[in-house]
């Protein structure tokens, strides 16, 4: 992403709520209720805890936030990654915030306030003999097919391995990321890609069981997703996380999931190049 983008995004987001206090949608506000759907198999941003089995993550404390200082509760349903933007489209959620990266081809019907950094990180098995990424070339590597992942993959690999006269990665597609993480421990596939918020979480549910190969190899941001049409939405939402930045409360949250080395200094509205 390039600095001018990133100013952009900003100025953007300010010119399109700077003008008056945004105000919550007659429609939500006669329900008393925001319709809200994620991907619940993405730790630690949204999941079913295994001792309660009550919904939590990152993304559920934060629209809970939200939800409060709209003065709204939150109407919860789960669905396949791959139906996350469907939902939206079809108005069965109001926004989404569900581990979903800010892409300029998801941008024809929607748009993404951006709240946290993310990227795509190679992990292996903690036995493998793979040190750097580039020893994955000619290696079959997994990821969720529905996500920007595979895109990026097969860009990586145009990038580093053929150029250096190695054979391409094998791209294998795996339904979430738990598909994808049983897939590398069932040895189908030599190495998997998830986003690096996702990883740390990993690693200490499953103490010793992975290795990161390297840095993120692209660089991006999850954002709550709106339709083109839901400004005024778009607005208090946005209004209410610069708060929730402001007042340190945005922070708590990253901080409680280890993500907070992840955290933007203010909401964007479109910001990420890709």
């Amino acid at each position: 992403m390039t600095r001018l983008s990133y100013f952009l995004g900003i100025a953007a987001l300010a010119a399109a709520t700077s003008a008056q206090a945004a105000e919550l949608p007659a429609e939500i506000k006669q329900a008393g209720a925001l319709k809200l759907t994620v991907n619940s198999t993405y730790a630690p941003m949204e999941y079913r805890d295994p001792a309660t089995n009550e919904l939590v993550g990152l993304d559920v404390d934060l629209a809970n936030d939200l939800a409060k200082r709209l003065g709204v509760k939150i109407v919860w349903s789960e669905t396949p990654f791959a139906e996350l933007i469907p939902s939206l489209q079809t108005k069965r959620a109001d926004f989404i915030i569900s581990g979903i990266s800010d892409r300029a081809s998801r941008r024809e019907t929607a748009d993404f306030v951006d709240y946290l950094g993310t990227g795509p990180q190679f992990f292996v098995m903690a036995e493998n003999e793979a040190k750097a990424a580039t020893d994955l070339c000619g290696k079959k590597v997994g990821t969720t097919r529905s996500t920007s992942f595979p895109v990026e993959i097969e860009k990586w690999s145009k990038q580093n391995c053929e150029p250096a006269g190695k054979p391409a990665i094998q791209y294998v597609p795996g339904e979430n990321s738990i598909d994808v993480r049983n897939q590398l421990k069932q040895g189908r596939i030599d190495a998997a890609v998830q986003g690096s918020e996702t990883l740390p979480y990993a690693q200490t549910q499953e103490p010793g069981k992975y290795r990161v190969i390297g840095e993120p190899f692209a660089k991006g941001y999850q954002g709550i997703m709106f339709r083109k049409d839901d400004a005024a939405l778009r607005e208090v939402v946005t209004e209410k996380l610069t708060a929730m930045i402001a007042d340190g409360s945005y922070k708590a949250v990253l901080d409680k999931w280890g993500l907070g080395a992840n955290a933007v200094a203010q909401p964007m509205l479109n910001a990420a190049a890709q």
